[in-house]
């Protein structure tokens, strides 16, 4: 019987015992009941100390029975509830313990998905302009390619090479914020700055498409973050809003300070954002319904990130009177 092979009950066995013996002998020196008198309450605190022992002894083996189910991939195990005591302390650590195991065997599970799911997306668009870029390559080693066709070739691969660079920089930075590899500066940020140097990488493109900058900030306006991050969310809400306006359209960028948060907005005036596309803009890889075929559908992913990062939100809808608006806020206190 495995339970009398346990080192510690052999030990306790062999006390109680001597004991036993060493009373019942010297109750029989006193006298014949004496004696009778002792072999009986030691044979029956001796037999009640072993079944209340065993009793203990099968709900712990039952325990390490679950544990070891557990560890073998059951997913699904009840604890048996037991009676006040240190058995039912042990016993509730034990489902807490279970509780959380199964959660990170879950998240790890989510994440495996997740890790395939992204591996698949970047695969593909990476792929889609290596494709174009080997077909460009193959054209250009014709060498009765006319001069014109040539230069408009290179260029064309010159943009599809910066596409691809900029994938790769976005998705770095993506993998940055996500494993917390990066720690963000908490400094005073002055929106009129940031917006500023949002702005520049995208001014020559706004003016090429005739667009127009329509810019209002409140003087002092500013928030606690990390500038230079701030501007590469910024900058991809702008770029967002420079490519759904059409030529000759008006992007603008209003800001304002409270007592609560600063909020920065922008806003354009083109077709808005198709509503089915709304509850997934902020996703990562999401391509709307109006996007073009030179987006990856990660700048708006990125810039949210960004944000949440540095006590923020950001939320995007469509304007009453035609196109779209995306509202950010930085707050002042923790959410």
């Amino acid at each position: 019987m495995g339970y009398f092979r346990n080192p510690e009950i052999k030990k306790s066995a062999l006390l109680y015992i001597t004991v036993a013996v060493i009373l019942t002998g010297t109750g029989f020196l006193l006298g014949t009941g004496t004696g009778l008198f002792a072999m009986a309450a030691s044979v029956f605190y001796i037999s009640a100390h072993f079944i209340m022992s065993y009793s203990r002894y099968r709900k712990i083996a039952g325990l390490a029975d679950k544990i070891d189910q557990i560890l073998h991939g059951k997913e699904k195990i009840e604890f048996r509830d037991y009676s006040e005591g240190e058995l039912s302390i042990l016993q509730s650590e034990i489902q807490k313990l279970t509780v959380r195991f199964r959660e990170q065997s879950q998240v790890l599970k989510n994440d495996k998905i997740y890790l395939a799911d992204s591996l698949a997306d970047i695969s593909h668009q990476i792929r889609t302009p290596l494709t174009s870029i080997n077909i460009i390559l193959s054209l250009l080693s014709n060498p009765d390619l006319p001069e014109k066709r040539r230069i408009e070739l290179i260029k064309e691969l010159e943009t599809l090479v910066s596409r691809i660079d900029w994938l790769i920089t976005a998705l770095l930075k993506i993998s940055k914020l996500d494993t917390g590899t990066v720690k963000l500066k908490n400094e005073t940020v002055h929106v009129d700055e940031l917006i500023r140097k949002a702005v520049e990488p995208i001014a020559i493109p706004i003016e090429l498409r005739g667009q127009e900058l329509d810019i209002r900030i409140q003087e002092g306006a500013s928030f606690t973050g990390d500038f230079s991050w701030s501007v590469e969310a910024v900058e991809n809400i702008l770029k967002n809003c420079m490519e759904h306006t059409q030529e000759g359209g008006t992007i603008s960028i209003s800001a304002h300070e409270n007592p609560i948060y600063t909020e920065i907005i922008i806003s354009d005036n083109g077709p808005g954002i198709d509503p089915r596309d709304l509850p997934h803009l902020f996703e990562r890889f999401y391509k709307g319904k109006n996007s073009g075929s030179s987006s990856f559908g990660i700048g708006l992913a990125l810039a949210r990130m960004i944000i949440t990062s540095q006590n923020g939100t950001i939320k995007a809808e469509n304007r009453m009177e035609g196109g779209a608006r995306f509202i950010i806020r930085f707050f002042k206190g923790n959410m």
